[in-house]
């Protein structure tokens, strides 16, 4: 990142030295004015002029926040040499910050936890966990979620996507001074769901993303600008899916509203108490349009479809009393249910249960006589996020007997690389028997038993092979049964995909030069069913050809590549060609590699006398001595080549790698 002091002076300023190129682009400013900035493309082209917002950040007094500036928001700008900026009203004082955060090969590492949609940890976008310095702060609970969008470009490609908030991240912490990227999780438009903030994703961490409002919420961010452009169909998916999974976790109805103390802000002063919608946008905290005038118009059916997603639903369990005397437990359910709730002490004996079916929970345990301490749990069911909490001497934070439930991979294909293993991990509070059975995604009857027995409490682990399963979505069900206890379930949706596979490159090394030696490839593949294909070519995470788009048939497939792009070649390196389809299970990819390679290999003649050679990469080597002619295969260095006939009087000799490059002949004299 660079940092350039902007000086002052007329309203329009001329551009301001940077550095030689970036693709994201922030300032800071002092006054109650405001700015707007342009860049200029790297093929020439000026942008229209943008707004900077400054709409976003952590909550007053906390160790975060820096006042007096005024810290705009980062734009992803794309590949740009300069930047020109205007000011409007009282700024006394401006600085721009130029990010370069170019696309790059990460991991395809994903987190599932039980019941979450898939979200791409931090490790595989990259996050730079070097310069978080602290760890993160946490709050109670959750009361509300915030939806923001980031105001920049719609148009990314999805490995630019992770670029994107590689640089937010970067900015937020080295210009912004915060401790680590503001919003808890962010969606692109491909509908991926990427980790946020560090400190885990069912935790409730305070984020730095809406200025006085920040304890106690959650904060999503939507990559791209949807003032005047309503989100794609899967970002919106992803974001309902997310925000269904997330307000689970805190048991939120997402109809619902809450009364906010605002920790105080432009919009309102400290101690103002605020309603909001439990999914709230932005310009519902501050003085902003944020998430844009499209997405402000959706939430109020976002959040309907939120509410008709991973049902059932447990909403606002409370637990007031103490023991000796009456225990009052209440809480809501999205439909009438069977439900339960059981009580048991720190021998794993049950001191108190009931059950009942109905969509409202009010029950009076009489706790007489029960000392100690005593667990909690109402539960509903697999599909139902149970609630669970402590009472009694030596009380804490909720003691669940089955935490920590990740599913990874949660798609399961046949394709290259091949995902058919997975891994189920989970901690037991308590020794429990435990079952993980697989249901179809609609039905009752399980398909497949990839464990049961006996384990100890502690962390778990058990990895299977779920190749074996059709193409389908499945429900993954994970039971733990403690000694004279009440069953606890969680499930995880899962999706087994075999409508591509068998992806094979018939060239794995092509020389694309015109020479009719290994000027083409050919890419063959297998579908199960008819949908649409785009074959990519790609290096670093970056498109540099597209093969081919459009609907293919089921049956194997070939397409044969003539290793350019746009009529060019490619440069000489290692590149993947990735097929992409979709279909109703969601988007997956096959990836291939191949090297292009174009240059001949560089042969030198050291010593004539002794026919001694250097080479600059492993090549059959040719050389014609005295009229007799040698071939033989050398690897890159030096080499004598043999050679048992009168002295050496005349030497011609070259080199030919193994994609067909003939470097320049050597000869002597």
């Amino acid at each position: 990142m660079t940092v350039r002091d902007v000086p002052l002076g007329a309203r329009s300023l001329q551009s301001v030295s940077g550095p030689p190129s970036f693709d994201m682009l922030a300032v800071h400013w002092r006054g109650k004015g405001s700015v707007s900035f342009r860049t200029r493309s790297a093929d020439g082209r000026w942008s229209a002029w943008q707004i900077a917002d400054a709409d976003t950040g952590p909550d007053p007094g906390s160790p975060e926040s820096h006042p007096g500036w005024n810290d705009g928001t980062l734009a992803w700008v794309g590949p740009s040499t300069q930047a020109a900026f205007r000011t409007s009203g009282k700024v006394r004082a401006l600085k721009a910050y130029y990010v370069s955060s170019k696309p790059r090969r990460t991991t395809a590492r994903t987190l599932a936890v039980a019941g979450s949609p898939a979200i791409v940890a931090r490790s595989a976008w990259a996050a730079d966990t070097k310069i978080v310095t602290t760890k993160p702060a946490l709050s109670p609970t959750i009361r509300l979620a915030i939806v923001h969008h980031t105001a920049s470009t719609n148009a990314y490609t999805p490995a630019q996507s992770a670029a994107i908030v590689r640089g937010i991240q970067l900015y937020h912490v080295q210009g912004n001074h915060w401790n680590d990227i503001g919003y808890n999780f962010l969606v692109d438009r491909f509908g991926t769901i990427y980790e946020g903030r560090g400190g885990g994703i069912e935790q409730n961490v305070i984020g730095a993303h809406s200025l006085g409002f920040n304890k106690d919420t959650v904060g999503i961010a939507l990559i791209g600008d949807f003032d005047g452009a309503a989100p794609t169909d899967a970002m919106r998916q992803a974001l309902v899916k997310l925000l269904a999974w997330r307000l689970d976790v805190a048991h939120l109805d997402p109809l619902a509203t809450t009364t906010y103390v605002s920790g105080g802000n432009l919009k309102f002063a400290r101690g103002t108490k605020v309603t909001l919608a439990v999914i709230s946008g932005h310009r519902d905290t501050y003085l902003t349009d944020c998430p844009g005038k499209e997405m402000s118009t959706l939430l109020p059916a976002v959040a309907q479809e939120v509410a008709a997603t991973g049902l059932p639903k447990l909403y606002a369990p409370t637990v007031t009393g103490t023991l000796g005397g009456p225990v009052h437990f209440r809480a809501t359910l999205s439909s009438a249910i069977p439900w339960s709730i059981t009580v048991t002490n720190t021998a794993g004996t049950v001191v108190g249960h009931n059950a009942g079916t109905s969509s409202t929970i009010d029950w009076t345990w009489n706790a007489t006589g029960v000392t100690g301490k005593v667990t909690w749990v109402i539960d509903g069911g697999p599909s139902l996020k149970s609630a669970t909490g402590t009472l009694g001497s030596g009380s804490s934070a909720p003691v669940e007997l089955l935490t920590s439930v990740t599913v990874a991979p949660t798609t399961i294909t046949p394709m290259t690389p091949a995902t058919t293993s997975t891994v189920i991990q989970f901690a037991l509070s308590i020794p429990a028997n435990v079952s993980i059975l697989v249901y179809p995604d609609a039905g009752s009857k399980p398909v497949a038993s990839l464990f049961a027995g006996a384990l100890p409490a502690g962390p778990q682990s058990v990895q299977r092979d779920l190749s074996v399963l059709a193409t389908g979505r499945y429900r993954l069900v994970l039971t733990a049964s403690p000694a004279g206890g009440v069953p606890v379930s969680r499930s995880q949706s899962i999706v087994v995909d075999r409508t591509i596979s068998a992806l094979t490159v018939s060239a794995p090394l092509i020389s694309p030069n015109g020479d009719g030696y290994l000027d083409a490839t050919q890419f063959t593949f297998a579908l199960e069913r008819t949908v649409p294909i785009q074959v990519s070519i790609q290096r670093a995470g970056a498109i540099v050809a597209t093969v081919y788009t459009g609907e293919l048939g089921p049956g194997a497939q070939a397409l044969v590549w003539l290793g350019t792009a746009n009529g060019a070649s490619l440069p000489d390196g290692e590149y993947q060609v990735v097929v992409t389809e979709i279909d109703p299970y969601g988007s997956v990819s096959a990836i291939g590699t191949f090297i292009s390679d174009t240059t001949g290999p560089t042969l030198t003649l050291i010593d004539p006398s002794t026919l001694t050679f250097t080479l600059s990469e492993p090549a059959s080597v040719t050389v014609v001595v005295n009229g007799q002619t040698l071939v033989q295969s050398e690897p890159a260095g030096t080499f004598r080549f043999p050679y048992a006939g009168p002295p050496p009087t005349s030497i011609s000799a070259s080199a030919r790698d193994a994609a067909g490059n003939t470097g320049p002949p050597v000869t002597s004299p």
